[in-house]
């Protein structure tokens, strides 16, 4: 029986997803998270063989969550499930441990399979994403961003799915002064949010 948690930020899209695992003979649905930090929790505690993430949530993302997870849980297995099949969100969530990418045009048997993939320790990824995956790998490197050391610490702290008063304690500084260094390193590296540069903190190494 392959364990299963759901983490959507929609409602129906949660829900729909775990009725329809819950039909599989192989597939047990035991629980539901609405956004990164809640999985997280929930796959501390109910310890599933499969992770069914979404990337874009509120609070803490779907790429800041799966590095969590597999740091934590490395026997939970992340596949995700996406609207999303753009360069930054495919490798983010890849370097950050995701062993399946799905879109959300996947049907119901793709997704299935996708799962006993993930649970058996395979990879899979979607057709398309893995001709985006190829494209990205034979592309230039990418130039490095001349951040200073605790904006790099920041940045890492960030992908490791800490918020803004967590790294300030992390870092023994005031939230302020995170605040500064986080829209110091958005400027530096042309990102408008978190998890624009939490995917490239993980596409760079930064993350570690």
């Amino acid at each position: 029986m392959i364990t299963v948690v759901v983490a959507d930020d929609q409602t129906t899209v949660r829900d729909g997803l775990a009725t329809v695992l819950s039909l599989l003979p192989d597939m047990r649905v035991v629980g539901e998270a609405r956004d990164g930090a809640e999985a997280v929790e929930l796959v501390r505690r109910v310890k599933p063989r499969v992770v069914l993430m979404d990337l874009r949530m509120p609070g803490v993302d779907g790429v800041a969550a799966t590095a969590a997870i597999t740091a934590a849980q490395p026997q939970t297995a992340v596949l995700v499930l996406t609207t999303y099949a753009d360069d930054a969100s495919i490798a983010g969530a890849l370097r950050a441990g995701a062993r399946g990418y799905l879109t959300k045009d996947a049907g119901r048997a793709e997704i299935a399979t996708a799962i006993r993939s993930v649970a058996s320790g395979h990879t899979t990824l979607a057709a398309d994403v893995g001709r985006r995956l190829l494209s990205a790998l034979s592309a230039p490197p990418e130039p490095p961003v001349d951040l200073t050391d605790r904006e790099r610490d920041v940045l890492r702290l960030m992908a490791q799915g800490l918020n803004n008063t967590e790294i300030a304690k992390e870092l023994f500084i005031g939230v302020s002064t995170v605040k500064t260094h986080i829209n110091s390193l958005f400027a530096k590296l042309g990102v408008r949010d978190r998890g624009q540069a939490i995917a490239y903190a993980h596409r760079t190494g930064l993350a570690r």
